[in-house]
């Protein structure tokens, strides 16, 4: 008989893939759900079908969990399968003919909303949008426009309702810029020039700039026939990018110590024009630790933490929360460490991105959400348990919100045993837990969510 130990980490506990889909109605809530919380709570992660091992949890078919609230009740649960030509048929995303199906991927990274519209994201490939039931309606490429990939971490413009993004690929141009209008039309594209193929997984924008990040983590074609065919790159160096938003002008690069951030929190601009980037920073050796654990080739600990035994030893696999500041007056940067404890997915008040932002939440090592006063420099943790493993935490702004802080979190937290799993909503200025619903089955750990409001 099989058993979790047999199995690779993203099949076992609660990252474990669920069979089938489902419905529920009258789900069951402790506490109270505040009435103006109407609408929808969607979560992507990755799903392989029954009986098959994607190889890396990155890799699943991508599956959405929703829960529908409305005036104080939990109405329905349901999950679904995006519904891609790769679910469906297993089309292969590099043809015979060496080009690729960007409607054969996985979708499943992100789900957002923009202009009417849910989009599932990957960034390898088109969205696949999906109705507010998570019935899935197709691919979108915006009536033919977008002819890259669109990554699964797109910034929207509180100002102008703009979604800026960008697509990576395998062959030049490596690096391509877009900018989606607030009604959904792709106005911009303007490919930018990087080295080679690494995996851009994220970025920033401020009021003004758009942040790259060109990080050691490159394509490498010998691993295609694998899981995940990207490996760490002690000789390619990592840098960040700062582009005007306005016009063509030049990046200016920013060269800095070698990491790799899957996640940013938020960007600013400051008072004396620098440029100031927060995110999740992983070490050379808590890459290879993670990317490891992931079903990713690994051959040895790189060399930049290799020289530092006591790094390499110290490493689990964690991020710590960092803050990059550019200084185009010098040409430098500075990096600082924020916190030392392990952390991934930092969120904001989507209503700040690209300004000055006071709170960053994070979930944490050892089943925690952590908030960050960026202000005091303190923190706060929601202790959760050991036992319990938290996803992202998604902010929802109260209505009529005059603190930064005044709302709440969303998120769902599953028990690492694979026995159950919760929605839970948290207030975001004391982080006491505000109401729960009782989830009719076990979520598997996934990536990342929205809360799309009623119009």
């Amino acid at each position: 008989m099989s058993t979790d130990t047999d199995r690779p980490l993203w099949l076992s506990g609660h990252m474990a893939p669920v069979p089938d889909e489902i419905d529920a109605v009258g789900l069951e809530v402790t506490g109270t759900l505040p009435d103006e919380l109407t609408g929808r709570y969607f979560r992507n992660g990755p799903n392989p079908l029954p009986g098959n091992d994607s190889g890396h949890w990155f890799t699943g078919h991508g599956m959405i969990h929703g829960v529908r609230l409305n005036g104080g009740r939990a109405e329905w649960y349901r999950n679904r399968w995006v519904r891609t030509k790769k679910l469906a048929d297993n089309s292969p995303f590099l043809r015979d003919d060496l080009t690729f199906d960007r409607a054969a991927v996985h979708a499943n990274t992100h789900v957002i909303p923009h202009a009417g519209k849910i989009l599932a994201l990957v960034e390898v490939g088109f969205p696949y949008e999906m109705t507010p039931e998570l019935e899935t309606v197709g691919p979108c490429d915006f009536g033919g426009r977008l002819t890259t990939g669109m990554t699964a971490h797109p910034k929207q413009d509180p100002v102008t309702g703009e979604l800026l993004f960008f697509g990576y690929g395998f062959m030049g141009p490596y690096l391509t810029y877009h900018r989606l209008s607030a009604d959904g039309e792709l106005v911009e594209s303007r490919d930018i020039d990087v080295p080679g193929p690494t995996m851009m997984h994220d970025f920033a924008i401020t009021e003004n700039h758009v942040v790259w990040m060109d990080l050691p983590v490159v394509f490498d074609l010998e691993l295609v026939n694998g899981s995940m065919p990207f490996r760490w790159d002690d000789g390619y160096g990592a840098r960040l990018g700062v582009m005007p938003r306005h016009g063509d002008g030049p990046v200016r690069w920013f060269d800095i110590d070698p990491c790799y951030v899957f996640h940013v929190g938020n960007a600013h601009e400051d008072e004396q024009g620098r440029v100031v980037l927060d995110g999740a920073r992983y070490s050379p050796a808590a890459f290879t630790a993670i990317w490891s654990e992931t079903g990713g080739p690994v051959s040895e600990v790189p060399a930049a933490d290799a020289k530092d035994p006591a790094t390499a030893a110290a490493s689990t696999g964690s991020a710590r929360l960092h803050r990059w500041t550019l200084d185009p007056a010098t040409g430098k940067a500075t990096e600082e460490a924020l916190d030392d404890r392990g952390v991934e997915f930092p969120t904001h008040d989507d209503t700040r991105t690209g300004h000055r932002h006071r709170y960053l939440y994070t979930e944490a090592d050892g089943g925690a959400i952590v908030k960050y006063d960026l202000r005091t420099g303190s923190s706060t943790a929601l202790e959760l348990g050991a036992d319990m493993a938290p996803g992202e935490a998604v902010f929802v702004p109260a209505e009529g919100a005059r603190a930064e802080d005044e709302g709440w979190l969303m998120t769902i937290v599953s028990d690492r045993a694979g026995k159950g799993s919760e929605l839970l909503v948290v207030n975001a200025a004391d982080l006491s837990r505000t109401a729960s619903v009782r989830l009719p089955r076990r979520v598997p750990a996934g990536f990342h969510g929205s809360w799309i409001p009623d119009a």
